[in-house]
């Protein structure tokens, strides 16, 4: 991944970045824009998941004044906003046909209209594309245009999930450990070999999202010099990777449809911890809408830790 980063920095090619959801996509993103030639430029992200088909374009590529009911004033889009920049589009192929038709011609002439203008705008965009799906299956299957998947797939990058990417474990907890350090001036704490050997062991299912988390959490609540393997069972939660059959007497007497509910109840307040209680992410974690997870933790009554 770090070699086709370095070789994708180098130029102005499309990117289109593939793997499993929390695996790191956006922060693959960020890094090919911070090392490129566009990094004093904006990046401008959109999560094509957590928008409704109704306002996708108008997020893309802005509004006029009076272009629809809600539409009070002018509006840029996400294209504008990242004109001489990078466009980072997540969740790409969550897309409708028709808005994928109007991205495909802003990126084959640079130019796009806001919805209700006539004026036809000029942009130098760069534009870095994510899916956690498989687009050629897509593509056979009619719901994602052909001709936009070759537009994209100039550098494919696919990020392997945290468990398949030993090598890189410990360079992301040295990043992470650096980025969430409670002072500037900091060095990093060490982990001990043991902690580490704690870390390479367990599976990941949030990926690189609940490592994010789990450094920060860390950080946020630890003084000690070193993270201790003790630490780690802690905060990371040993009893994840450690489940057991025994597990199943929780449900013991319980109708299916009560033991549904709990455990959707439980994996919910567990995504929601691996994910900081970000909404949007969460959601497309879960694979569902960001309305129907409101929805849920309404009904459940979950509620942010404190």
């Amino acid at each position: 991944v770090w070699h086709r980063i370095e070789q994708s920095s180098a130029s102005e090619a499309k990117v289109l970045i593939t793997g499993e959801n929390g695996t790191g996509k956006e922060l693959v993103a960020r890094e090919i824009h911070r090392r490129g030639s566009r990094s004093e430029r904006p990046f401008v992200e959109l999560n094509c998941a957590a928008i409704p088909d109704t306002l996708l374009e108008s997020e893309l590529f802005g509004h006029e004044k009076g272009a629809f009911t809600s539409a009070v004033g002018r509006r840029k889009g996400k294209f504008e906003l990242a004109d001489g920049g990078t466009l980072f589009l997540d969740e790409i192929a969550d897309m409708s046909l028709s808005a994928q038709a109007k991205v495909l011609r802003a990126v084959q002439e640079q130019r796009f209209e806001r919805i209700g203008g006539e004026e036809s705008l000029s942009v130098d965009v760069r534009l870095i594309a994510a899916t956690n799906k498989n687009i050629p299956e897509l593509i056979s299957q009619g719901k994602f245009r052909e001709d936009l998947f070759f537009r994209l797939n100039v550098v494919p990058i696919h990020v392997a999930p945290l468990r398949d990417r030993q090598d890189d474990l410990e360079k992301l907890i040295t990043y992470f450990m650096r980025k969430y350090r409670k002072r500037p001036d900091d060095a990093p704490r060490p982990f001990t070999p043991e902690a580490l050997d704690r870390l390479r062991r367990y599976r990941w299912p949030g990926n690189i999202r609940e490592l994010k988390n789990f450094i920060e959490r860390i950080n946020i609540m630890t003084d000690e010099q070193e993270i201790t393997a003790e630490m780690v069972d802690h905060f990371l939660g040993e009893k994840k990777q450690n489940q057991t059959p025994t597990d199943m007497q929780r449900y013991q007497g319980m109708r299916l449809a009560q033991a549904k509910a709990d455990f959707e109840r439980r994996l919910i307040e567990e995504r929601l911890r691996e994910c900081d209680f970000n909404i949007s992410q969460t959601a497309e974690s879960l694979g569902v809408y960001p309305s129907n997870l409101h929805g849920k933790i309404k009904k459940y009554g979950i509620m942010k830790e404190k």
